[in-house]
């Protein structure tokens, strides 16, 4: 029953990650005691797994296997990681099985991983399909703005959405934001000082809000530079449509300008430093994500994939056992 194939991500996270995570949730959720799993026994029972929002695209079968596998249950895949699930209001997803306490066990938290990873890779899904309709061979990657504790599984959500996770920690390589260059006096003397820690294995990126900003960091020797907030928020021009028309045109014409000062300037860079990364950030929503996907710009990073993001609504049901065994064996039936 399960897939023939999955998703290549499915090979990225190790299986001792996978059983020291799903301990933790499990951990976190039943610290003690399960007193509800008296009234339900240890007998062999069968739930299914069915999906409530269509279009979705499932992510995170291995965390979810990984808790059921750590409470003696089995998991039985209809849909392989990285499918769309279809338009039907309620699909079924998958099959578990095992003793019904321990199946209850780990409900909960299997369904709060599926469900949030699921969300993210279908928002992932949708912000690729845009740039591939606009003809953008560019990235579209997310943001540290994740989770504190899930980290790994929202980036691992992006893959399977089909998105770059950008850098995945502090770590994975510099980025040098507006704090990082006030405390250190210039965007020179910042790159200057991360370089020497980093070496050549690492990547340098620099925050910049001007053209000046990022030649000063190309020169400097970073690889990528961030054009920070070049347009207004989207939500200002909403708000002020109803002040009038003459109001809103201004509105539209300064995001116009904005947009066209980004794309100036990312082209000024790219000429005068061909190898240059130019990365564009910063109120990008899925909304306008569109306008930012110019000739110029190689990544558009956006923290609302991980930030708002709609999760895909799942449930686990747990099957009524034949009603002349429940006779027979003098056992309550389960809904």
């Amino acid at each position: 029953m399960s897939p023939p194939c999955q998703h290549p991500a499915v090979h990225s996270v190790p299986h001792h990650t996978l059983t020291r995570l799903a301990r933790e949730w499990l951990a976190e959720d039943t610290p003690n005691f399960d007193p509800a799993g008296v009234c339900v026994g240890s007998r062999e029972v069968e739930a299914r797994l069915l999906c409530k929002t269509p279009h979705s695209i499932l992510a995170g079968c291995p965390f979810f296997t990984a808790v059921f596998t750590e409470v003696g249950c089995t998991v039985d895949w209809i849909y392989q990681e990285g499918a769309e699930i279809g338009e039907d209001a309620v699909t079924l997803t998958a099959v578990v099985r095992g003793p019904a306490n321990s199946l209850l066990l780990g409900e909960r938290p299997a369904l709060n991983c599926l469900a949030r990873a699921s969300g993210i890779a279908t928002r992932c899904s949708q912000l690729q399909a845009i740039a591939k309709a606009h003809g953008w061979h560019g990235e579209v990657a997310g943001t540290r703005k994740t989770t504190p504790g899930f980290r790994l599984v929202e980036k691992y959500a992006m893959l399977v959405g089909g998105v770059s996770m950008h850098r995945q920690d502090l770590s994975g390589m510099v980025m040098l934001k507006d704090n990082h260059v006030w405390a250190s006096g210039s965007i020179t003397e910042a790159v200057k000082a991360a370089r020497s820690v980093c070496g050549f294995s690492s990547k340098i990126e620099v925050e910049c809000r001007s053209a000046e900003e990022g030649r000063e960091a190309a020169r400097a020797g970073a690889d990528v530079i961030m054009l920070d907030n070049f347009q207004p928020q989207v939500a200002n021009i909403i708000e002020t449509r109803t002040q009038g028309d003459c109001c809103f045109c201004s509105m539209v014409t300064l995001l116009l300008f904005h947009l066209q000062e980004l794309r100036v300037t990312a082209q000024a860079l790219k000429e005068e430093f061909s190898a240059l990364l130019i990365e564009a950030s910063g109120g990008v929503t899925p909304e306008n994500v569109a306008l930012y996907l110019s000739s110029h710009v190689d990544i558009v990073s956006l923290g609302c994939i991980t930030q708002g993001c709609p999760v895909v609504d799942f449930s686990l049901k747990v099957q009524k056992p034949d009603a002349r065994l429940n006779r027979v064996f003098n056992q309550p039936q389960i809904d």
